[in-house]
């Protein structure tokens, strides 16, 4: 009775792992990932030993710095760059854990952290001053930088941005449903299929052309980037330092544009007035027919609204570049 007992476990161990074989996704190797995703203005610059970060520095004028959201890349800001680096320098860059940068060898993924990989990209291109903004995570990171390094910041640009206290009323897109549950978890490190971020990518956006094929393949792969994934669990567990509209006061003479996709599913447009209210001197701007991520659903209105902004502010000069148009 027992050898048969034995035997069924056996065979049943030997179906999960060829279960196990058959369903785990892979990394992409580093060098094709860079090979696929690079670009002529790609550059590696190096932070500290063993880390370097992927930054792309383009265009002329004042600087603008633009920060990515939780499992993206610089590449969501190349609509804003194709329309802005005419008139000013528009720099982008994938934090620790994204797209080709990977993962930092501290395993440090907390917002604090990540402003520390901006300062530190800002010192190394020799900037005294600039623009800085960014969508989701990356507006917190955003909002967090200004806080922290107020005399570095002539404008702050929120994009639907993580942060503020205000209630979902609605479940995240199932990826961020998945990294909260403890076991399955963790698998999401060897067994991500494309499926699931296709589902994400779809449930984020409204505008449906901002998650095609191609843009969830690119998700997909530089997720798989070696350590991106390990990063992304790590990340999730990371703590959170919690604000209130008083974190906020320091900013209160700091120019800030508040940009919102009406039908962000993430993050409620009540998110929206939440920092508008916190920041009482912020201009905000909210996009009908759009989702999480106004940068690629909208480009070239939110693109428009962020040169017009950028134009009235003391001292940031653009350079002689046409304005962006607005489609």
């Amino acid at each position: 009775m027992m050898k048969r007992v034995l035997g069924w476990l056996a065979l049943f161990a030997g179906l999960l792992a060829l279960l196990y074989v058959l369903v785990r996704t892979p990394d992409v190797p580093a060098d094709e990932a860079r090979a696929k995703y690079g670009t002529a203005d790609s550059q590696l610059i190096e932070i500290s030993p063993g880390f370097k970060v992927h930054v792309r520095d383009q265009g002329e004028g004042s600087a603008l710095l633009l920060i990515h959201g939780s499992n993206a890349s610089l590449h969501t800001w190349e609509p804003w760059v194709a329309q802005l680096k005419g008139r000013y320098r528009v720099i982008t860059l994938d934090l620790q854990g994204h797209g080709l940068t990977g993962p930092i060898p501290s395993r440090c993924y907390t917002s604090e952290c990540m402003v520390e990989t901006v300062e530190a990209v800002r010192a190394k291109l020799g900037i005294e001053r600039m623009a800085i903004g960014g969508n989701s995570m990356g507006g917190a990171v955003s909002w967090r930088y200004a806080l922290t390094h107020p005399d570095r910041v002539a404008a702050l640009i929120l994009v639907d941005s993580a942060g503020a206290q205000v209630k979902a009323d609605r479940p995240p897109p199932i990826g961020f449903q998945i990294l909260r549950i403890p076991g399955v978890r963790n698998l999401a490190e060897t067994i991500t299929p494309r499926s699931l971020i296709e589902s994400s990518l779809d449930q984020s956006v409204s505008v449906k052309s901002a998650a095609s094929p191609e843009k969830v393949t690119r998700y997909w792969e530089l997720l798989r980037y070696p350590g991106n994934r390990r990063a992304t669990l790590d990340r999730s567990v990371a703590p959170r330092t919690p604000v209130t509209v008083a974190t906020f006061a320091p900013l209160k003479d700091v120019p800030t544009l508040i940009l919102w996709g009406r039908e962000d599913k993430l993050f409620a447009p009540a998110a929206a007035q939440w920092f508008a209210n916190a920041m009482p001197n912020a201009k905000l701007i909210i996009y009908d027919g759009v989702g999480h991520l106004p940068q690629e659903e909208a480009p070239e209105r939110s693109a428009a609204d962020v040169a017009d902004f950028l134009a009235g502010i003391a001292g940031f000069d653009g350079a002689t570049g046409p304005p962006p148009s607005r489609g």
